[in-house]
This record gives C-alpha cells, sequence and structure tokens, in this order.
C-alpha cells in the first residue's frame, strides 16, 4: 500500500473558483448572505484536509488559516490516512447518506449505503480500517433516548461490520448482555485491528478496547467519550462530561493508557467533537460558531498553552503529513 496519500497540490484552483462563484449566485437568489469566500491557491505540503462549507479541501499546515484548494466534493464528514480517503455524504432531499472510499485521486472504490445522520468518521493508519457512526435516533449526545449505530469496512477484504452490537461485550471482567448497548467514536491502533470506542449502557459511557478480528470489546474507563487514540498509541484525547452529566457540555481531556492519569488541556469551552492528532504534542478539533459554521482549533496535549484558530470556517480536520500526492476531484479528472 502506498504512503499516506493526498500528494502534491490539488488541481481544481478553476472548478473551485467556478463552484463558489454558483454558490455565491445562489444564496443571492436565496436573499441570504453567501459564506465568506475562501482564497483557493496552490497548497504547500505537508497539509491539512478539511471540510471547507462541506467540500472537501485541503490547507498548508504552515499556513492553515491562508489559501486553501476546495474541491468540489461534498461530505459531511472526513477521513484520510496512506491513500484512502473516506467520506459521509451528506442527507439531502432526495438521497440518503452513505460511506464513499476513495483513492487518493478521489476516484470511488467502494460504496457502503447507511442509514441516519453521519456523525463521526475515522481511517486507521495504513488505510485498511474505516470506521462510521451514525446517529439514527436523535441529533446530540447531550439529549436522552438517542440511539447511534457505529460499524467499520475492511477495505483489504471488502467485510463490512454494519454494527459494534453484534460483538461480545466483557464489562468489569465479565461477559455483558445489555438491550440499551449503543457503540460511537471509533479510533484505530497502529496494527489496525485493535480500536478503542465509546460504548453507553446502564447510564455509564465506557471507554471500550476492542479486536475487529475477535469481535470482542472490554470495558477500560468509565466517562470517556469520542477517544482518539495518539500516534505512538500511549494516550488517547477525548471528551468527558462535566459533573459526568453531557447538559453541562464535555471537557477535553488527554488519558495516559499505562498510568490511567487524566490532563484537562487547556480547551475551556465545551468541545463536541473527536478529536484529531496533528501530531505527538496537538490535537485539532471543530468548535461551532453562533452563526451555525465551524471553525477548527488546536490546543498542547499536555495541558499547557492555549487554544489556537487552526483553520477558520472549517472542520472535520485529518493531517496529512509528509509529502501530499496529487489529489483531484472527479470533475478536474475529466478534464484531463
Amino acid at each position: 500500500m502506498r504512503t499516506l496519500g493526498l500528494r502534491g497540490r490539488l488541481l481544481v484552483t478553476a472548478l473551485a473558483a467556478v463552484l463558489l462563484a454558483a454558490s455565491a449566485t445562489g444564496y443571492a437568489l436565496l436573499g441570504e448572505d453567501p459564506p465568506a469566500p475562501v482564497r483557493s491557491a496552490p497548497v504547500a505540503d505537508p497539509a491539512l484536509m478539511v471540510l471547507t462549507n462541506g467540500r472537501l479541501s485541503t490547507v498548508s499546515a504552515a499556513d492553515p488559516g491562508g489559501p486553501r484548494q476546495v474541491t468540489d466534493t461534498a461530505c459531511d464528514r472526513v477521513f484520510a490516512a496512506a491513500g484512502t480517503v473516506a467520506c459521509l455524504r451528506p442527507v439531502g432531499a432526495l438521497s440518503a447518506t452513505g460511506l464513499v472510499v476513495m483513492d487518493d485521486r478521489l476516484r470511488t472504490r467502494r460504496t457502503v449505503p447507511l442509514t441516519g445522520f453521519p456523525n463521526r468518521l475515522r481511517v486507521s493508519a495504513g488505510g485498511r480500517m474505516v470506521a462510521w457512526t451514525m446517529f439514527v435516533d436523535g441529533h446530540s449526545y447531550a439529549t436522552t433516548g438517542f440511539s447511534t449505530r457505529a460499524g467499520m469496512l475492511d477495505t483489504r477484504t471488502g467485510e463490512v461490520v454494519d454494527t459494534l452490537e453484534d460483538f461480545a461485550v466483557v464489562r468489569d471482567g465479565r461477559p455483558y448482555r445489555g438491550a440499551d448497548v449503543n457503540f460511537w467514536g471509533i479510533t484505530f491502533a497502529a496494527d489496525e485491528r485493535r480500536f478503542y470506542a465509546t460504548m453507553s449502557t446502564g447510564g455509564h459511557r465506557y471507554l471500550v478496547e476492542g479486536d475487529a478480528g475477535a469481535r470482542t470489546v472490554r470495558t477500560v474507563r468509565d466517562n470517556v467519550e469520542c477517544p482518539s487514540l495518539s500516534p505512538d498509541g500511549t494516550r488517547i484525547a477525548y471528551k468527558s462530561a462535566v459533573d459526568g452529566d453531557p447538559a453541562k457540555g464535555w471537557r477535553l481531556s488527554v488519558l495516559d493508557l499505562a498510568s490511567g492519569r487524566v490532563t484537562p488541556l487547556a480547551e475551556r469551552r465545551s468541545v463536541d467533537d473527536q478529536a484529531v492528532w496533528l501530531d505527538e504534542r496537538t490535537v485539532a478539533y471543530a468548535l461551532q460558531t453562533p452563526d451555525g459554521t465551524n471553525d477548527t482549533w488546536s490546543v498542547p496535549a499536555d495541558g499547557g498553552g492555549a487554544p489556537r484558530l487552526l483553520v477558520p470556517g472549517a472542520n472535520s480536520p485529518a493531517p496529512l503529513p509528509g509529502t501530499p500526492q496529487a489529489v483531484r476531484s472527479a470533475a478536474a479528472l475529466e478534464l484531463e
């Protein structure tokens, strides 16, 4: 398998300009203010993949607030690693959502129909495994009665796990079965077999460690949601409900798996996102603005420093280290 994909510069500058102009015209016809304009320009490497107004984009990691390349690929969530690009399609008035797995030139490799509203998405570091979470009832972790469905795709074998609820559960060292078991927020270990996720049951929200091959999960710790495993596999960034009550918001923290030590991060605003590690020292996450759009922020993972605005007007960040490969929209490919 190729090294982390999305190399080189995006070849969609002209397409992005046309797309943005068309979007502005549409908003004018509707009598609404268009989104803030985004400059489109070649992106240096390394880069970050983000969503700009729901469109797959890349920005320079050295200048994340600067010009960006915007494609015509629409996603509600996006993630990429090692040449595998995963996209959860938006739910439309006449269309359902689904997972689209693409290569580093945005050519479709696999589609998986899904039910519900896109929520979380991850690709394992080697690009083999893709995991998603969908809201199938309710739209917020802070409400009661919500239900999620978390599944996986093995891009090598083609096997699809429709839901982790079919996995055998060990809670506090004992086999466990519960009608209210729910999973969300999967993150993979480097071996692409082990994973971590959130499991909700009996009023508790557990961090669980799972084995995709054995189809098992075991509880590790309480009050851990939306885990994100560090690149070295030793720590987990996550959101914890303040005072155990999601209605009070979430505190972004980091758990050391060996010692069990928890480090609250300098971000004190409520973060309802699955953070991503930009490197061993920094995590990134999205925060919604009052007008309903999103900004991507970063904060040191050691509890020091302060939050920093990373990519304005963007969400769903994914780091693309090294020398990015050329990523082109389907329309750009047709022009060749």
